[in-house]
């Protein structure tokens, strides 16, 4: 009980170590795989941030572009300008160079100035507008409709401002779309508003001189890398501009939206697509390489999981084979020497003198040597096929001669165990090339097997045939057969089958492993058929060397005659 506890406890650890085995090379496996994909996706990622810095720089320079004439405003003194308007019509000399500049830039159209308490919206309000020729601000009623919507946001938002907290600049900027930038003019001491500059906004100088232009230097379509680029009036749905025209805009590809601010151009905005990016394209190569090859090492690491554990087991079971056949052959040898030699010592001692009991001890002691010497020969004969050193003398054989003359040399052996021996030749005269030797012990060790195997019905059929390329002889019997499970192990060396029904029959191991060895040798194939109850076949296979012109032999039916032979049929 002990013993088996071990045997199950240490095939227990064998297989938890394969599945230990197996996990690790699964995990390091998903680790790879993981840290490829991680490698490509920051790679990817990198690139793209990159692509969308540089949309971000585009950003900025518009807005540059469109405060440049502005720049500085907050650091100018802002309350003079509601008394120097209504005085002189023109504002600070700082401020004035602040319009000159605006009104220099084609960004913008035109330039008006809204006191805080007019209302363009109103019927008859007059503003201020800027005169290009005069370069100064001249009063009138004469201005478009559109200031009515950029004063209002921006009075809107100043009111917001200036009460919701303590605000600290002397302007604020609102846009309406890309129609008009209205300017807030704040009187910081009194927290209250002067009055609104409003600037007209020119869109097909915006679109086509300023962003048009930007987009292909950033983003030229030979050097984008795959990003397109389109200007995009969400609120209008029309495309005002792109980096690469041969592209449609779809709204499925887009990967990334980009706005110009929190108020400027707020029903614009620039739609990104990472196309075929080279870069990428590459990484991604890389990371198909990288998996293939990783899978092939997956799969050359698991092969050779599973060729040592499978190697193991081989050599596990082997060592038991041999274990078992060690055993079985010392007890086999010690019982022949045994009777040998108490047969031996009764007739030293000249115990025994009647002539019978002689003759029967004499018998004894050939019997056991006989026994003996076909132990050592086929432990000789393992050992020489191990070591390479058997040796073969084919010559021309004719197969039904040779299996005619085993069986008429061994019929009197057979019939003695109480077999009856059968024997049907219907091969074509043909030679085959064979050791003469080889055969004889094939079809004795084969004899031997069926003579073991067999219990009430004993039978044992001979036969031959042949086709156009080769020889098939079969050796059947009726005996207790062989469990299918089994079949595909009964060549190994030191096999043998662990059944009640062959638990009691003496056996090494051995002789079907010579069997299988020999014939290899003889150049010919051995099969074999068996069912449990009914009985066994082995059909051995040779390629024929020339065939006769004449019969070497009788005719089959001749030998036949000669022979008992059994009906097949009587095997069912």
């Amino acid at each position: 009980m002990n013993s088996l506890n071990k045997v199950l406890r240490n095939k227990a650890i064998r297989y938890l170590l394969l599945g230990l085995g197996f996990a690790a090379v699964i995990a390091l496996t998903g680790m790879n795989v993981y840290s490829l994909y991680d490698i490509r996706d920051k790679m990817t990622m990198g690139v793209e941030e990159r692509q969308i810095a540089l949309v971000e720089d585009l950003i900025q320079d518009v807005r540059r572009e469109i405060y440049s004439p502005f720049t500085g405003l907050n650091k100018i003194e802002l309350e003079p300008v509601e008394y120097s308007i209504s005085e002189s019509g023109q504002f600070p000399p700082q401020l004035q160079e602040k319009i000159e500049k605006a009104a220099a830039s084609p960004l913008f159209t035109g330039i008006y100035y809204t006191p805080a308490d007019i209302d363009p919206c109103l019927d008859e309000s007059k503003i201020y507008a800027y005169n290009y020729n005069e370069h100064q601000l001249e009063q009138t009623g004469n201005y478009p409709t559109i200031l009515c919507d950029g004063v209002g946001l921006a009075r809107t938002k100043a009111r917001i401002e200036l009460n919701s907290f303590n605000y600290r600049w002397n302007n604020n900027i609102e846009f309406d779309a890309h129609r008009t930038m209205n300017i807030g003019f704040i009187n910081l001491k009194e927290n209250r508003v002067i009055g609104y500059l409003t600037t007209t906004l020119d869109k097909d100088y915006i679109v086509n001189d300023l962003i048009q232009p930007l987009m292909t230097r950033y983003f030229s379509p030979d050097s984008a890398g795959g990003t397109v680029l389109w200007l995009h009036d969400w609120a209008n749905d029309v495309v005002l501009a792109t980096n690469d025209p041969s592209v449609q805009y779809d709204f499925e590809i887009v990967d990334k939206r980009q706005r110009f601010g929190t108020s400027m151009f707020e029903n614009w905005n620039i739609k990104v697509a990472f196309m075929d990016n080279p870069l990428a394209t590459a990484y991604n190569d890389t990371l198909v390489k990288n998996l293939v090859v990783l899978g092939f090492a997956v799969l050359f690491l698991v092969g050779a999981l599973l060729f040592m554990f499978y190697t193991a087991q081989r050599e596990r079971a082997l060592a038991l084979r041999q274990a078992g056949f060690l055993a079985n052959v010392t007890h086999e040898l010690k019982t022949p020497l045994a009777v040998m030699q108490a047969a031996g010592e009764n007739i030293s001692d000249g115990r025994v003198k009647d002539t019978a009991r002689l003759k029967q001890y004499g018998d004894h002691i050939y019997s056991e040597a006989i026994r003996l010497r076909k132990m050592i020969e086929k432990l000789l004969d393992v050992a020489k096929t191990d070591s390479g050193q058997t040796l073969i003398q084919a010559t021309p054989v004719n197969v039904n001669e040779a299996l005619k003359a085993f069986v008429a040399e061994n019929r009197e052996y057979i019939e003695s165990k109480g077999f009856n021996v059968g024997l049907k030749l219907t091969a074509k005269p043909a030679l085959v090339m064979l050791d003469h030797d080889h055969f004889e012990n094939v079809i004795g060790n084969l004899t031997e097997n069926a003579i073991k195997y067999s219990r009430e019905n004993k039978n044992i059929l001979y036969t031959s045939s042949s086709s156009d390329k080769e020889v098939t002889i079969n050796v059947s019997d009726t005996g207790i057969g062989i469990p299918r499970k089994h079949i595909r192990n009964i060549f190994k060396k030191f096999y043998r089958v662990e059944d009640t029904l062959v638990a009691k029959t003496k056996g090494h191991g051995l002789g079907l492993s010579i069997v299988r060895n020999l014939i290899q040798l003889n150049g010919g194939k051995i099969d074999v058929q068996s069912e449990v109850g009914i009985g066994t076949t082995f059909s051995l296979k040779f390629p024929i060397l020339v065939k006769e012109e004449h019969s070497l032999t009788s005719k089959p039916e001749n030998n036949a005659e000669s022979a008992t032979v059994i009906d097949p049929k009587e095997y069912a």
